[in-house]
């Protein structure tokens, strides 16, 4: 039996191999393809080395796996949780049916009907242990809003297959019913978690801690009657955020069509020199897309093989240098100011890079363009090195400000100010999210392909402007790149003078 389950999974990855993973590049942009490739590797091949059934003719294949884990070159279990974490962030903030993406669908639920908003490629459904592991991750995060819905559709799945159990698998139908089970225990839904209960007492009659459960449920329901008729209905948690979250959604979800806020008149499209002789004869296309707060694309900043270029230097390594409060090098997990220091945090998922001007002549070609269209002195330490992000399943920031907003910011261990400007440059296209949004201005900016944006932070009298808080929107399908340069205020003083005017 063993050996018929080994050549079954064989199969699977054969056929994914052959069908999704060789064929068209936009497969892997995938966040469902690319979220079980993860699990493959990291879940489902280590449980099939080291399964008990597997051990008398597996010591070589288990041999190898351990090569190729020693090398590192494997997703981690925090890769893992994080793909989870980001499939329910997608759900969340594009309003996407649990049930939609189980079958390889992205359709978001409005009011009276589905819609798709997204076609991909290749699709693949997910299998009842594949949702299982997403439930699994919200219930240990005791996020049973979400554990709810994707351990239903891992239970569902679970019964259509007869309960059969995989040696690759995570979980089966008696843990998917145990965790569900309790996760409408916790929302309030102690019949419902009766009846599930009493189901899994039909697979492992002898589990006393089910017997336990069973009998506190109907206790429970003997003594407070109402709970029979209790609302429970499933509520998001809240969030940090949560004054924001409905407009960030909002502007996310439309991806940058707001048709009101573009059609005012004052907004303009033009070829900009900005006076400066290098752009007399190549001028930059400038789009303005705001007035308060001044936000403007520049359309093909950058040329795709420069782009290219500066994915391939963040991901190799850039130069390494002593400047603080920042490190250059290879990509690895974004930090946020956090007090004094700087940390992860939950509110940016990505991956991000510090290049130097000196790790290749494409980066000091860049920071002159810069400096020519902006005509702001963008040489450190009036300006950070080049900041290289990349936004995987999931990936975004919540919304926040460029400029420091605390005195104990570590942005004024540099000596030179706030950060008065960004200079955001897409490095990459995107096939869907990803949008940056402006919370109080109102509207969203697609990801353009090789375009570059720029707003000020701070209004001329040095305060923070308000109006730039801004989100970068979780990555739908696609794999997204930008460049960041923050430019300082010390090093301006003639480019953009200051104000003592409080309006300015």
């Amino acid at each position: 039996m063993m050996y018929f389950k080994k050549k079954r999974f064989h199969a699977k990855v054969s056929h994914l191999h052959s069908d999704v993973y060789r064929g068209p590049s936009a497969s892997m942009a995938n966040p469902l393809v690319a979220f079980t490739l993860i699990k493959r590797l990291q879940s489902e091949w280590l449980n099939l080395v080291y399964s008990d059934e597997a051990l008398e003719n597996s010591q070589a294949l288990r041999s190898r796996y351990e090569e190729v884990e020693e090398e590192g070159s494997l997703p981690n279990l925090e890769d893992l949780q994080g793909a989870a974490n980001g499939l329910m962030r997608l759900q969340d903030v594009y309003s996407l049916q649990v049930g939609g993406l189980v079958r390889g669908e992205f359709k978001r639920i409005t009011k009276d009907r589905l819609i798709d908003i997204y076609r991909p490629i290749v699709s693949i459904p997910l299998s009842g242990d594949d949702c299982f592991l997403v439930g699994k991750v919200a219930y240990e995060q005791q996020d049973y809003y979400h554990s709810v819905q994707w351990l239903e559709e891992s239970v569902r799945l679970f019964r259509g297959a007869g309960g059969e159990w995989s040696p690759e698998n995570e979980g089966t139908l008696e843990d998917a019913l145990d965790h569900l089970a309790f996760s409408h225990f916790k929302t309030g839904n102690v019949s419902y978690a009766l009846s599930l209960s009493q189901e899994l007492l039909n697979h492992d009659p002898m589990n006393k801690r089910v017997l336990k459960n069973v009998e506190k449920y109907e206790k429970m329901l003997v003594e407070y009657p109402s709970l029979l008729t209790a609302d429970t209905e499933l509520k998001r948690p809240n969030t940090t955020y949560l004054r924001t979250r409905n407009t960030y959604e909002r502007l996310c979800q439309t991806q940058g069509t707001q048709p009101q806020h573009y059609e005012n008149p004052r907004l303009f499209c033009d070829y900009f020199t900005n006076d400066s002789p290098g752009l007399l004869l190549q001028p930059i296309r400038r789009e303005v897309l705001c007035r308060q707060p001044y936000v403007v694309l520049y359309h093909r900043f950058i040329s795709s093989s420069e782009a290219e270029t500066i994915r391939l230097i963040a991901q190799t390594g850039g130069t390494t240098c002593n400047q603080r409060p920042f490190k250059t090098g290879a990509l690895s997990r974004s930090v946020v100011a956090s007090g004094e220091q700087q940390a992860t945090a939950e509110y940016r998922i990505s991956k991000s890079a510090w290049l130097k001007e000196s790790a290749h002549p494409v980066i000091g070609r860049l920071d002159q363009r810069i400096s020519m269209t902006t005509g702001l002195n963008v040489q450190p330490p009036f300006a950070e090195y080049l900041q290289v992000v990349n936004y995987g399943i999931g990936g975004h920031y919540e919304p926040h400000f460029d400029h420091a907003t605390s005195a104990s910011s570590p942005l004024f261990r540099l000596n030179t100010g706030n950060r008065v400007a960004t200079f955001m440059i897409y490095l990459s296209s995107l096939d869907a999210g990803g949008s940056t949004a402006f919370i109080h201005a109102n509207f969203s900016v697609p990801v353009v392909e090789n375009a570059a944006l720029f707003w000020w932070n701070l209004h001329r009298n040095g305060e923070g402007d308000g109006d730039t808080l801004h989100a970068g929107c979780p990555v739908l399908v696609g794999d997204k790149w930008v460049a960041n340069k923050w430019i300082h205020e010390y090093g301006q003083e003639f480019q953009r003078r200051c104000s003592t005017n409080p309006e300015e």
